[in-house]
């Protein structure tokens, strides 16, 4: 009969996370030759390896994949096993892992995290920033327990909710000709120079969205970070669309401008992403409910 030990099951979920004996074993506070003894156990006993070995970075094979999540629950439920059976089982500890999209991330983290972190100061939050398409994908792969994304996503694994509205805003700097009309129609935007996020990115899907009911204009530059793109728009470069809780400072210091353009639909939703076959224990339940969306996926 095979034993899997909850430590062998820790190795392999480190693992799967980081793609590195050594990095799981630094987490897990292991020798990395222990760590890879427990790796190697584990696999034996399966009778099967569950990463492939490419250039000393280990990748979940289609065997590692199928067993990560059965892994995790397991490990979520021994855990939840332990603080209940403990006397102060009223405190809730653990680790998250949660994913988040670069406008959440780098604007909106205290009000995601924040009421939770001060409720439960126990608990580990390990936060991972990249763009939409990254952050889904962690999902998928079971490496974040939740995303956090501008949208939209559409997978059959994922279950979206709803979270907060947001917008964009087309930014100029003050001294570019649009900034000086008095009132905008799609056609003042032929030529326009444009400066966009990286593919991949929800912010790109929503810029390419308005572009297309604009005459052509040429994208002279792709960054992958919101402040990069602000500093491009600043000094003149071009115009974009940005989220607006990104500009408000440099549109009060008068350093951009937001132009009116309601012949445009800049508006979003900002989403949690939760993979439907993933256990949720106590730990990602509280969490939801900090954030007002408790209810479990039917």
């Amino acid at each position: 009969m095979t034993s899997i030990s909850p430590r062998q099951l820790e190795v392999f979920a480190e693992v799967a996370l980081h793609g590195s004996v050594r990095r799981a074993a630094d987490n897990l506070h292991l020798s990395q030759p222990a760590a890879s003894m427990a790796l190697a156990q584990m696999e034996r006993q399966l009778g099967s390896p569950v990463f492939t070995r490419e250039r000393g970075r280990l990748s979940l094979n289609a065997r590692g994949r199928e067993l990560l999540p059965l892994a995790r629950e397991l490990l979520d439920r021994h855990a939840e096993f332990g603080r209940r059976a403990a006397q102060d089982s009223h405190v809730l500890s653990g680790e998250l892992h949660i994913g988040t999209s670069n406008t959440v991330g780098n604007y909106r983290v205290g009000e995601l995290l924040g009421a939770f972190v001060r409720a439960h100061p126990q608990v580990s939050i390990r936060l991972r920033v990249a763009n939409t398409e990254r952050i889904a994908a962690g999902v998928l792969e079971h490496a974040l327990d939740v995303g956090c994304v501008e949208g939209p996503v559409v997978h059959a694994l994922l279950e979206v909710r709803p979270w907060r509205d947001d917008q964009l805003v087309v930014c100029v700097a003050p001294d570019h000709p649009l900034a000086r009309r008095r009132r905008l129609a799609a056609v003042d935007f032929a030529g326009a120079r444009w400066v966009l996020r990286e593919r991949g990115s929800a912010t790109r899907a929503i810029s390419e969205r308005a572009l297309a009911r604009l005459p052509p204009g040429q994208t002279v530059l792709e960054l992958d970070q919101i402040e990069a793109i602000k500093q491009v728009v600043v000094a003149g470069l071009g115009i974009a669309c940005l989220p607006r809780i990104a500009v408000e400072d440099a549109l009060a210091a008068g350093r951009l401008k937001a132009l009116k353009t309601p012949f445009l639909d800049l508006r979003r939703q900002l989403a949690l992403l939760l993979h439907r076959q993933k256990y949720r224990g106590e730990l990602l339940d509280t969490f939801l409910r900090s954030l007002g969306v408790q209810e479990r996926a039917r």
